[in-house]
């Protein structure tokens, strides 16, 4: 069956679950089902929907459908050596594009290249009537007044079911290495915050167990002057290392306890929380495996300027993601309203009444 009729297929499941006010649990591989709040509803099977449909290498732009595979995308951009520069999480190797997108995960290039909406030029979605829509293009630039196809980002399918993305893809760097260095958390964020504010070719940052690793990538010269100016470490041998962390195969991740995620400005010191840290994004993006009272770790989070969700585990009927403020789940709510009035595709997934 072609894409555009398996398109067609999708646009008549959606509008007769909008008549019958049914809720359509939205799902590609499965590989991110843990994320968010618990789904319910019955299965919209988004994974035959596949296909790259346009590459234009010198264009560095890549359009696909929704339920195509991360590693076949990123096997075709290799061989031109080019790359999806947010490294979205591949998890067990079966992650999707719609997935990617829908749920807004980077990978640990994400503070040095940028996140995944940055790299979303357009989207083409079916909303909750079962319309067919489509938002931006192949361009950098959006002149239609609202970027809507970035609002996809991290909407765990709440405002459309995704049927295909167009995407700016970057040139692979010409070499890469990484250093590795003792040193204990604060005085890991306090380097971190210093070379920030240097034009290094930093491109991931993290620490573990009184280790940091900093990945360099560019240039041979400027990987090298780095090296010199970054002092004494060692060079990490393990080229798996990375993939390793971006996919969650590293051992941090392997625990089955409750999984907490925080954001937080990458200058922010030590939380007082206990727990079993992993910082990545040079100290913006951390990661804790705790006992703490829930409530505590959203308080002293929110009070660093940041926000904690329950990434993986723990009770997911309750709340997973930061509560937002009236004002901006008022508006939330109206986007919603407007994309899927019946409140059908996805509901709960984000927030309990959403």
């Amino acid at each position: 069956m072609g894409g555009e009729d398996i398109g067609g297929e999708l646009c008549a499941q959606v509008e007769q679950a909008c008549r019958n006010r049914l809720a359509l649990c939205l799902r590609g591989t499965g590989s991110k089902a843990f994320y968010g709040r618990e789904p319910r509803g019955q299965v919209l099977d988004l994974s035959p929907h596949r296909g790259v449909l346009s590459y234009e290498p010198s264009e560095l732009v890549v359009r696909a459908r929704a339920g195509t595979p991360l590693a076949e995308i990123e096997a075709m951009l290799a061989a031109e050596r080019q790359m999806l520069a947010f490294e979205p999480p591949r998890f067990g190797g079966s992650g999707t594009l719609g997935g990617a997108v829908a749920t807004g995960l980077s990978g640990p290039r994400r503070p040095f290249s940028g996140a995944a909406r940055d790299f979303v030029l357009g989207a083409g979605l079916i909303n909750g009537r079962g319309e067919r829509l489509g938002f931006g293009g192949q361009v950098m630039k959006n002149v239609a007044g609202y970027d809507l196809s970035r609002l996809m980002c991290g909407a765990l399918g709440t405002l459309g079911v995704l049927t295909e993305v167009s995407l700016k893809v970057l040139p692979r760097p010409e070499i890469e290495c990484t250093l590795v260095q003792p040193c204990s958390q604060p005085r890991a964020l306090e380097r971190l915050e210093r070379w920030n504010s240097q034009p290094l070719p930093l491109s991931a940052a993290c620490w573990h167990e009184d280790q940091l690793y900093l990945r360099l990538s560019g240039s041979e010269a400027g990987v090298q002057e780095a090296q010199r100016q970054l002092g004494t470490a060692q060079l990490l041998e393990d080229d798996d290392w990375w993939p390793a962390l971006r996919d969650h195969r590293h051992p941090f991740f392997q625990r089955q306890a409750p999984l907490w995620r925080l954001s937080v400005p990458p200058a922010t010191a030590p939380l007082a929380l206990t727990g079993e840290w992993l910082i990545d994004w040079a100290g913006g993006q951390r990661w804790l495996y705790s006992e703490e009272d829930p409530a505590r770790i959203r308080t002293l989070t929110c009070e660093a300027g940041g926000h904690a969700s329950l990434f993986r585990g723990g009770d997911r009927r309750g709340t997973v993601f930061q509560p937002l403020p009236p004002a901006l789940m008022a508006l939330h709510r109206r986007l919603k309203q407007a994309l899927d009035p019946a409140g059908i595709l996805n509901p709960g997934r984000l927030y309990e009444d959403f």
